[in-house]
């Protein structure tokens, strides 16, 4: 008996408890599959228990994508079923078991004018809409607000660059807990799982019913910003500036994924995008230059000679240049400061406490209500600015240490 014979046989001969108990199996391991299943819900903004159909629309192209798309499909169809079901038909009505014989004919004219007429006009009929569509996702002009995208292996950078909010930056990150789930082997019973592996830390917030443009590039390789349901999906290219827009006409969260293929982490490289109405909008920009702020002044940074002295330069202008001037140079009873031996002192202690408690029964006030990050640039500004070329770099920490 050959190998396989034996094998063949060995199956004959199996008892049928063996095949029950694998039955079994397999019943219990689908059973399983369909209660985790059934924990899943639809997620509003992304993707849909068992979803065949693309997602419902948020913006007005997507909803003209969608249309197109049925529009195509409907064509396509009726031109299949045509096309296939004239030629069945000639095949079964003129087949050979029945006595027909074969037509010999080289050429007709019409048929020829028919089949490049007919072909032609179902092109321009659809690509008229579908041109119509595509020039309009890519008009970007006129946004009322511009958000640079940029892909990092593997997360989203998020800078505003026009528009309410110019200034904020973040970047978003797949939530660490959904990463551990993972690792985990995926989600366990009861585990939140609506939104597994498109939870992130940082949403990108929008205001709805306004015009935003996504501007994409990326630091390494390339990759995709998609929001299926605004109908978007751009590349992320090195070295290159692309660009998308999109208008949401409701509030809510959307979802979205890196659409292309960029690494060994590529699945976890979510998007999520918040849209809220125009109130809320300010008030996330609000809390965000708060966080900003906050952790610009935060007294135990460290700060270099060149940022300390940009950021010093304006709050001399805010709060100093209306008396001591521009220039520096003072005025009448306003004691210059370009030139001056107290400014320029390696005791640094001296300004410092003239900024915290003023002096000549004050004259100059005190500036103790500035941060102390504000008051060290000030007082590096002053002794690196005009004639006062010192290199002196005055520390927020030297400003706590004053206070105590």
């Amino acid at each position: 008996m050959t190998h396989a014979g034996a094998i063949l046989e060995s199956v004959k001969q199996a008892p049928l408890a063996v095949f029950c108990k694998a039955a079994t199996t397999v019943t219990v391991l689908a059973s399983l599959s369909s209660a985790a299943m059934a924990q899943v819900k639809d997620l509003p903004g992304g993707p849909g228990v068992n979803q065949l159909n693309l997602p419902m629309p948020a913006t007005r192209i997507a909803a003209e994508q969608i249309w197109l798309h049925w529009f195509m499909m409907i064509i396509c169809t009726v031109i299949f079923l045509a096309v296939f079901g004239v030629m069945f038909y000639s095949i079964w009505k003129h087949r050979k078991s029945v006595g027909h014989k074969a037509a010999n004919f080289h050429e007709s004219t019409t048929v020829e004018i028919a089949w490049t007429v007919i072909p032609f006009l179902i092109v321009i009929g659809m690509a008229l809409p579908a041109t119509k569509v595509l020039v309009a996702s890519k008009d970007t002009t006129n946004a009322d607000l511009t958000i640079k995208a940029t892909g990092i292996q593997w997360k989203w950078g998020y800078e505003y660059i026009n528009g309410e909010g110019a200034g904020i930056g973040f970047v978003s990150t797949l939530d660490s807990a959904h990463r551990q789930m993972s690792n985990d082997g995926g989600p366990k019973k009861g585990e939140e799982i609506d939104n597994y592996l498109l939870k992130v830390d940082n949403p990108m917030v929008v205001p709805v019913n306004q015009k935003v443009r996504i501007i994409t590039t990326a630091n390494d390789v390339i990759h995709a910003f998609a929001v299926p349901a605004f109908g978007i999906k751009q590349d992320a290219i090195p070295g290159f500036v692309r660009d998308t827009w999109f208008r949401a006409e409701r509030i809510g969260d959307f979802y979205g994924q890196c659409q292309e293929l960029c690494g060994k982490e590529h699945a976890y490289m979510p998007i999520h995008v918040k849209v809220v109405s125009a109130e809320d909008y300010t008030l996330w920009v609000k809390g965000k230059m708060n966080e900003a702020s906050a952790k610009a002044d935060d007294p135990t940074k460290v700060w270099t000679l060149t940022d300390l002295v940009a950021r010093g330069e304006k709050v001399y202008a805010a709060n100093c240049a209306a008396c001591h001037q521009a220039n520096g140079k003072g005025a009448g009873p306003i004691k210059p400061l370009d030139g001056s031996a107290l400014v320029m002192d390696q005791d640094h202690l001296k300004q410092i406490n003239i900024l915290l408690n003023g002096a000549n029964n004050g004259a100059m006030p005190s500036w103790k209500q500035l941060s102390d990050t504000e008051l060290a640039a000030v007082a590096t500004y002053t002794k690196n600015s005009w004639s006062n070329k010192t290199g002196q770099l005055v520390q927020p920490s030297e400003f706590v240490a004053a206070r105590k």
